[in-house]
């Protein structure tokens, strides 16, 4: 069976959203390297070395070998979601990770498609291109209250901060939560699509999973907590960390790393 299978080596820079990769790959099954980077301590880049992967230098970025092929070509695909939909489609596993695509009797019909496989399509995009921004957003901002700001500069960048902070990422991440407390309730079981993990919730796994520690630094939340707030997301961070991929995944990097941390 593994001879039938791609050949993948994904490239892993430590607190970045490959994580997520290294759980799908987990979930699909196929056999895969490692191949670890870290971020400068000082200005949280990623390394250079990167840049020879992909032109932008980025993580995370995946090699692909088809069966047979030749190893000193690899497909180099790069955009989490992107990967994700590749290997979801050309991986035998991968459809355990899709919902029905079809009502019954409506196939290839426009309004055809089911509830869960159009909240899958929406998801697939949603976490990196609508709440994500805003996580990335509130971890730059952040900076401007650092010690790599001069003293004498860093109460009045702090205050700027500060205040773009509670005037447009907070409303904004409080408003994205709610919704997602919403979908929840609605979706007809604990994941985002339904009763069973999708390649959506993977890709959700990493904003809410490593903004579960930083929400609440954004301002505050009815109850006194954003966990309080919006129990129904509290509970899915839960739900997706205690998931066996996912917990593979953990381990894998810290066999590898020595240690992990989920964080932004």
């Amino acid at each position: 069976m593994a001879a039938d299978l791609p050949k993948i080596k994904l490239y892993w820079l430590n607190h970045s959203r490959s994580q997520r990769i290294v759980w799908l790959l987990e979930e699909l099954g196929v056999p895969y390297e490692i191949e670890v980077f870290h971020r400068d301590e000082e200005t949280l880049l990623a390394p250079k070395e990167l840049e020879q992967i992909h032109p932008l230098g980025k993580s995370p970025v995946i090699g692909i070998v088809p069966p047979g092929g030749d190893e000193s070509k690899p497909i180099v695909l790069a955009e989490s979601g992107f990967m994700t939909q590749y290997l979801v489609d050309h991986v035998p596993e991968g459809k355990k990770l899709m919902p029905q695509q079809w009502q019954d009797g409506k196939e290839g019909t426009v309004g055809g498609e089911t509830d869960a496989w159009l909240r899958y399509g929406y998801y697939m995009h949603y976490a990196e291109g609508s709440l994500m921004p805003y996580l990335v957003f509130a971890l730059v901002v952040s900076r401007l209250k650092s010690p790599q700001v001069p003293f004498l500069a860093r109460p009045i960048t702090s205050i700027i901060a500060n205040r773009i902070v509670s005037m447009f990422v907070y409303p904004n991440v409080k408003k994205h939560l709610a919704f997602l407390d919403d979908q929840l309730a609605t979706s007809g079981g604990k994941y985002l699509c339904g009763d069973k993990l999708t390649a959506a919730d993977i890709l959700m796994s990493f904003p809410v999973i490593a903004g579960s520690s930083r929400f609440d630094e954004l301002g505050s939340f009815e109850g006194g907590s954003w966990e309080k707030a919006f129990p129904k997301v509290a509970a899915y961070v839960k739900v997706l960390e205690s998931e066996d991929g996912y917990r593979r995944s953990v381990e894998k990097i810290e066999a590898i790393d020595g240690t992990f941390e989920a964080s932004l």
